[in-house]
């Protein structure tokens, strides 16, 4: 038998669609090009550096803040016996930290440790500069030989007494200065509106208190009811001593019920009774 051939042609086959030719155009192929992620080790280095760049700005401004030194003091207040130079020289010999190290309250006690200095503030200023405001003493009275009392009855001593010589004296053991200055303003308070002047206050060890007035007026007051006392006697000066006051060398209030006067005439003593 013949052998027969399949010729292909551009016909299909039975009963199959004829494939479209290709018509010449190229499959576009879109290409996503990838980046690669960074390291997570290079951001914390980064970060780390940042942050030790910032501490090392802040040291150093810390550090240049604390370098600062102080480059004025200033002393306010009514100085009249203590001086604006002694007040810088004992400042200025704290600063050695500068500035913003310096120990305001050493300063401020050293101060106060000065005689007539009775309070002392101190404060910075910005951006280089201390000021001072100082408070003297104010004595009330003399205390012992060198010594003065403040109006709180606190004593502090100085070399440099000037006119406050002509001062009252008081005279105490130790740790009586505050009782016996209290007591001193008292009697200023009965006797002022007499004319009469306290020139010497003492209180001796057994609490016996005795007065000198202006003119060598003794006064006994004893150790027991001084205000009672006190104004015992300004009851019976007003109604029978202040005609002969000149006269009288000492008045004994250690009474019950009475007084006992020494007149200078006459050395015995004249026993008065209470005046109601």
């Amino acid at each position: 038998m013949p052998r027969l051939h399949n010729i292909r042609t551009g016909k299909a086959a039975p009963g199959k669609k004829a494939r479209k030719p290709a018509q010449g155009a190229t499959r576009k192929i879109a290409v996503k090009s990838k980046q690669r992620p960074a390291s997570p080790w290079l951001s914390r280095i980064m970060i780390l550096a940042g942050i030790g760049a910032v501490l090392a700005l802040a040291t150093q401004g810390f550090v240049t803040l604390h370098r600062i030194p102080v480059q004025q003091i200033t002393v306010t207040g009514e100085l009249a016996y203590t001086q604006t130079e002694a007040v810088q020289d004992m400042v200025q010999s704290n600063l050695a930290g500068g500035f913003l190290r310096a120990d305001l309250q050493r300063i401020r006690k050293q101060l106060e440790g000065l005689p007539w200095i009775f309070e002392a503030t101190v404060r910075r200023k910005w951006p280089s500069s201390l000021e001072i405001h100082v408070v003297e003493q104010l004595p009330i009275a003399r205390w012992g030989e060198d010594g003065f009392l403040n109006h709180e009855g606190q004593a502090f001593h100085s070399t440099r007494g000037g006119d406050w010589q002509s001062l009252p004296l008081l005279r105490g053991p130790q740790g009586t200065a505050s009782s016996l200055m209290a007591n001193y303003q008292r009697m200023l308070e009965l006797l002022s509106p007499l004319g009469l002047k306290v020139v010497q206050l003492a209180v001796d060890e057994r609490g016996q208190v005795q007065a000198v007035l202006a003119g060598g007026l003794e006064l006994v007051v004893g150790n027991q009811d001084f205000l009672e006392r006190m104004h015992r006697f300004v009851a019976l000066y007003r109604a029978e001593l202040a005609a002969r006051a000149e006269d009288i060398e000492r008045v004994d209030l250690r009474y019950e019920s009475g007084v006992a006067v020494a007149y200078s005439a006459a050395p015995e003593l004249v026993a008065l009774q209470q005046h109601n």
